[in-house]
């Protein structure tokens, strides 16, 4: 069975499929004819669609992926350059939350986008763990205490350039500042031994930050939280990840709790052209 189909009648013999594949895996052979595909086609697909999302007629499908599947991209639903610069400038992160669940299928919506995050080879190495239960946040946000309690013991140094030291005591004086009492935590984590689940993840956690308020939540990333689990058996066993796996980051989520109203100034680009 041919792993794609062309309408020879919506067809223009532009070869543009052939230009986007990625893995040069669909050819042209005359000028005239439709595109077909190598021999090796089924060894080297990436299955990232963009011979069908690339199709301007809609002739080009796969045996998975048809052109009327995927939703056609809205010209009026463009963002324009100051709109953008706005958007990503006046990015929060989110260290104050409400005391108010987010509903599941508003989280699953997040993760869905995060998922349209590029990736090596489009692998797609990502698993989520959705700590949904704010009561087990706070339990949870207690085992990393355990274990900053232990470097503290076992490594001081590491720990007082980490700043534990001060956690732990806001801890004991009832702040918390593990999961900033954020209601949710959702970790991203992967087979320790791919070679790019570090960078894969990292992108789809950063579309789940910007697609965040987009949904009216806030986000951040939980840097002690997720450091603990890769160290803290007992937190990584209490996560239920696989063996093989590794936490590559993970975000705190919920319902943000202040307005922010002016977008702060950075540092500007360290730039060299060459």
């Amino acid at each position: 069975m041919a792993p794609f189909s062309v309408d020879v009648e919506k067809c223009k013999n532009d070869g543009i499929c052939a230009m986007a594949c990625p893995a040069h895996i669909i050819q042209m052979k005359s000028p005239a004819g439709v595109p077909v595909p190598t021999e090796d086609f089924e060894e080297h697909c990436l299955a990232c669609g963009h011979c069908v999302s690339v199709c301007p007629t809609g002739a080009f499908s796969l045996t998975w992926l048809s052109s009327e599947e995927c939703p056609s991209i809205l010209s009026e639903l463009a963002i324009n350059p100051d709109q953008a610069e706005q958007f990503l400038r006046s990015r929060r992160s989110i260290r104050n939350f409400q005391d108010k669940p987010v509903d599941r299928d508003i989280l699953t919506r997040l993760l869905e986008i995060a998922c349209y995050a590029p990736s090596a080879k489009n692998n797609q190495p990502w698993h989520w763990t959705v700590v949904e239960d704010p009561i087990k946040v706070k339990r949870l946000a207690g085992m990393v205490i355990d274990w900053m309690h232990s470097v503290i013991k076992k490594q001081p140094e590491i720990a007082e350039t980490q700043g534990f030291s001060r956690v732990v005591s806001d801890w004991d004086g009832g702040k918390e500042r593990i999961c900033r009492g954020a209601p949710h935590v959702i970790v991203a984590h992967a087979e320790k031994a791919y070679n790019f689940a570090s960078e894969d993840c990292a992108l789809a956690l950063s579309y789940l930050q910007l697609f965040a308020p987009i949904l009216g939540l806030g986000a951040c990333w939980g840097g002690y939280f997720y450091t603990a689990v890769n160290h803290y058996a007992p937190l990584f066993k209490a996560l239920n990840l696989p063996k093989n796996h590794r936490a590559f980051g993970a975000m705190m989520i919920g319902h943000p709790q202040l307005n922010y109203r002016r977008m702060p100034l950075r540092y500007p680009p360290r730039i060299t052209y060459i």
